[in-house]
């Protein structure tokens, strides 16, 4: 390295340190840099009235759809989180993990030790069967989501050192270790006939039990339609504070990481750091779907095996193919994909319910094996024809209308491509499977 750019090189990792430091952007005066580092107002204006749009319409839908559709969407919301959080740590930061199912474990088995009371054996008052420390619902959440966030904590130190598919097996241990957990500690994790999970409740307003009573339109609100409205708030935000974090310092500093350490290590960017923290808010993120797996379920049972089950490899193996099919880093892609991974067999079944098929789900053609069939296929024709999933096709669908094919994301995410204009496009962060 010349010694002009040395220099350089300690100038620019000062002037991270100060950007980090303090909490308003003063790099430049030039109004395109101040238009990279921070969302535009146009931006803004976009998230607001797109949450207002959402909000009337989540608030609305339960008045008109029936308690299966209502479930089968909690599904979807669920899957839409976890989601998010693969989203962030895949397709922000580079690094593929299989142990989402894991992390959504920690969160379903922390919520449910907290929130719960202690239940002794039956005819005895010092054995313990379920241990339990009976706090408020809201605590307990947040306090949940936290635990899972700190296991990924855990695990961040093996990304250091592994990257690709060797980090991707690395993470496939802790589905193991779960279900050993889980096997093992029945009296948290719930012995074979399940453990009860205490429902959300705030304020006396009770999700699970429908009390108070209310009445929406004539429409009396019951437990499905809570249990909707209270989903639909999660995940939104959930969507919000993830997309803060894709469009911030931290996300810049995720595809900085992603697209080259060493740049981003000359840069002032601490490497190590950055991966521990997007596998911290990614486990949050799972943990926070597991909690609300188990919440639908009302119980918390161990699965059968590691392969198979709510927190399995197969979950795992699912979620990963709901951000390959929604788009690599695109926040709203892992909604849709979560539509079409976790929320298709129920529709197929009611399908063919409707016309008649006699098909149950113990057949070679089960609504859940056919869905299984064409997401697989539809991963490999998007990995064939559009590597950036459905959120690449719908930018391309949109650049016909505008006239203009942008790629998906912001802040010139494909190396070598050229700066975009946040002002220009929503701003997801997507990440570009496309290299120069």
């Amino acid at each position: 390295m010349s010694s002009t750019q040395a220099p350089q090189n300690a100038a620019e990792r000062d002037l991270n340190a100060t950007a980090h430091d303090n909490s308003e952007t003063t790099i430049s005066d030039d109004p395109k840099v101040k238009a990279l580092v921070r969302p535009s107002f146009f931006s803004r204006w976009k998230l607001v009235i797109g949450m207002a749009i959402y909000a009337i319409v989540m608030f609305l839908a339960p008045l008109y759809l029936d308690a299966a559709t209502l479930t089968n969407g909690q599904t979807i919301m669920t899957a839409a989180v976890g989601g998010f959080g693969l989203t962030m740590l895949l397709g922000q930061a580079g690094l593929l993990s299989l142990a989402q199912s894991a992390f959504m474990l920690v969160g379903a088995i922390a919520y449910t030790t907290l929130a719960a009371d202690t239940q002794y054996a039956p005819g005895s008052e010092t054995e313990v069967y379920h241990f339990g420390l009976g706090w408020p619902p809201l605590l307990a959440l947040i306090v949940a989501v936290a635990i899972a966030g700190l296991a990924g904590g855990l695990f961040s130190p093996i990304s250091a050192r592994l990257r690709g598919i060797y980090l991707g097996l690395a993470s496939l241990a802790l589905v193991y270790i779960m279900f050993w957990v889980s096997k093992t500690f029945p009296s948290i994790a719930g012995h074979a006939s399940g453990r009860p999970v205490p429902g959300f409740s705030l304020f006396g307003f009770n999700v699970v039990e429908s009390s108070p009573e209310l009445y929406v339109m004539n429409v009396p609100i019951g437990t499905s339609e809570r249990m909707w409205w209270l989903y639909a708030l999660l995940m939104g935000i959930a969507y919000v504070l993830a997309r803060g974090a894709v469009n911030g310092r931290i996300g810049r500093a995720w595809r900085a990481v992603r697209d080259n350490e060493a740049a981003a290590t000359v840069m002032g960017i601490n490497v190590a750091r950055t991966k521990a923290g997007a596998f911290i808010i990614s486990s949050a993120y799972a943990g926070l779907s597991g909690i609300m797996t188990v919440w639908m379920l009302q119980l918390l049972t161990p699965d059968e095996s590691a392969e198979v089950g709510k927190f399995s490899l197969v979950t795992a193996i699912s979620y990963l193919a709901l951000v390959v099919i929604g788009g690599m880093g695109s926040l709203l892609g892992a909604v849709l994909g979560a539509v079409i991974v976790f929320g298709m067999p129920p529709i197929l079944n009611a399908a063919m319910q409707g016309g008649g098929s006699a098909v149950t789900s113990g057949t070679a053609f089960s609504p859940t094996v056919i869905a299984t069939f064409i997401y697989g296929a539809l991963i490999v024709l998007i990995i064939m024809f559009e590597p950036r999933g459905f959120a690449g096709i719908g930018n391309r669908i949109l650049g016909l209308f505008t006239g203009r094919n942008k790629p998906v994301g912001s802040e010139g995410d494909q190396p070598g491509a050229k700066e975009v204009d946040p002002a220009d496009d929503e701003p997801e962060g997507q990440a570009s499977p496309y290299q120069k």
